[in-house]
């Protein structure tokens, strides 16, 4: 499973991990994602999806059909 939410985009953020000495060595930042699992009352079906959790609390504020709709709008298989 990469580490991209497919609802916001959120992907991994890189940068320098700096030690108390001040050196610096490449580090990425990962968002934290996580696979849902989601009934689709519409279809008759469930659809599993892989968000971040800021992905999560805009499924729970927009509803799953919205947030599918938009999905799809993206260009995103469900």
């Amino acid at each position: 499973m990469s580490a991209h939410c497919q609802l916001t985009g959120r992907k991994p953020g890189f940068g320098h991990a700096i030690s108390h000495s001040h050196r610096r060595t490449k580090r990425r930042f990962d968002p934290n994602i996580q696979s849902k699992r989601y009934w689709l009352p519409g279809e008759g079906r469930h659809v599993r999806l892989t968000l971040s959790a800021k992905g999560i609390r805009t499924v729970d504020k927009l509803g799953i059909e919205r947030a599918v709709a938009r999905l799809r709008a993206q260009g995103v298989k469900v």
